[in-house]
């Protein structure tokens, strides 16, 4: 981690100095807030434009053109960690389990069958091509589960990773969930799938919520519905998956920022309880959607502090193989997606 006195900031997605004072997390968390305001305010003009998304390429973008000043580091450490973490736990509340049930017990394997064959293949190839343990647990959980919030909710609870594991997992999740948005609906066309079908695939193959939001939405309105209600099912997946790393890490005996891990993180803990609030059905639509809006808004932060630290530099480094592990694993998840909705769906 670079020193407070460098003339670069410490990487958002290493810890704060424990020594920093609240005044000094201010520079940082008042820009990435800034950001986040200007990704929802370009999400608002551009439904279609994800607000994390642009939040993650506006931090690159920025850091690339211009280093940021070491002020803003403790505030970035923090809205990639913290921030983040609340996010998640708010993104529970967009769960509601009976719709999840309503898919049928049949479409609820095929989401687990996505999560872990694509959990599985990422492991395998990204063995075979050399790839880092943690960078391959990264990249697996971004593209099987739920993109940028998976990438960065399982980094808090895996050991020997590598400030570029983070940075180039979000950067391969943008650039291949993107790609994804085009090429689905049009697939699903020459495949000849009927529009709730092709929702269904959508929704078990893209990365990001907002990304199968914009491909269900080209092929239309039934596509859309059940596409956003299977991408969610997916994003469920998030606990069991950072738990069970969780439980790898303990049985290693190993250590995240200095201390043993918890069985359940908080954080998980805290996503759950929020999926059963919602599922109770106590809190009505006037609550929710200013709490959704909240989420997206903290999340939105955490990605821009977390997409400042994907600099040019790092992701030179970081050589072809993950790129092409990004690219079997998309392969690998879609290929298990659309077999899963022509035998069951």
């Amino acid at each position: 981690m670079s020193s407070p006195t460098s003339s670069r900031a410490v990487p958002p997605s290493s810890p704060p100095s424990t020594q920093a004072q609240p005044a000094g997390l201010w520079p940082g968390l008042g820009l990435s807030a800034v950001a986040a305001l200007i990704a929802l305010g370009i999400n608002h003009a551009v439904p279609t434009a994800s607000a994390l998304l642009v939040a993650i390429v506006m931090g690159v973008i920025l850091t690339n053109v211009r280093p940021l000043p070491a002020s803003t580091a403790p505030g970035l450490a923090v809205a990639g960690k913290r921030l983040l973490r609340i996010g998640i736990v708010l993104l529970g509340l967009q769960l509601s389990l009976g719709d999840i049930l309503g898919l049928g017990w049949g479409m609820i394997g095929v989401v687990i069958a996505v999560v872990v064959g694509g959990l599985l293949v990422t492991e395998f190839v990204g063995r075979l091509l050399g790839v880092r343990p943690a960078q391959r647990s990264l990249i697996g959980a971004g593209f099987s589960i739920c993109g940028a919030a998976a990438v960065a909710g399982v980094e808090g609870v895996i050991e020997d990773k590598h400030e570029e594991d983070v940075v180039t997992a979000l950067a391969l999740v943008v650039l291949f969930g993107t790609l994804m948005i085009p090429l689905v609906p049009l697939a699903s066309t020459a495949l000849g799938m009927d529009p709730r079908d092709s929702g269904l695939w959508a929704g078990l193959s893209i990365h990001e919520v907002a990304q199968v939001v914009a491909a269900a939405g080209i092929i239309g309105p039934s596509a859309l519905k059940v596409g956003v209600i299977v991408k969610l099912a997916r994003v469920l997946m998030l606990a069991p998956v950072m738990v069970w790393f969780g439980l790898q890490l303990r049985r290693r005996g190993g250590q995240v920022e200095g201390k043993r891990p918890p069985l359940v993180p908080l954080f998980v803990a805290g996503f759950l309880a929020a999926a059963l609030l919602r599922t109770t059905g106590w809190l009505p639509a006037s609550v929710l959607d200013p709490i959704k809006m909240l989420q997206t808004f903290l999340l939105a932060a955490a990605m821009f502090a977390l997409g400042t630290g994907v600099t040019a530099s790092r992701l030179k480094n970081v050589g072809g193989r993950p790129v092409v592990l990004a690219a079997v694993t998309t392969l690998a998840v879609a290929g298990i997606a659309w077999s899963g909705v022509m035998f069951i769906g």
